[in-house]
């Protein structure tokens, strides 16, 4: 019986598509975390706009609230995979 011909410094020919795999998962992850701190963002905006005041309390709380959110976001997501 033959042994594999492949050697152990050569990859497989199904080790090809991991690196483009991880490049588009944090990818999706760096659009996600932009995604979700844009909408706190505008939202933010939007409520101070609407309650007319003149200091954006609304806009900083969304701010850091939905950068926390995408912070917890993104942890939970490279736990997950």
């Amino acid at each position: 019986m033959k042994k594999s011909a492949t050697r152990p410094n050569q990859s497989a020919p199904e080790d090809k598509g991991k690196p483009f795999n991880g490049y588009a998962r944090y990818t999706n992850l760096a659009f996600q975390m932009f995604a979700i701190i844009g909408v706190g963002v505008f939202g933010g905006l939007k409520l101070d706009q609407w309650l007319q005041l003149r200091f954006p309390v609304f806009t900083l709380i969304l701010s850091i609230l939905s950068v926390a959110i995408a912070i917890y976001s993104a942890i939970k997501d490279l736990i997950r995979k």
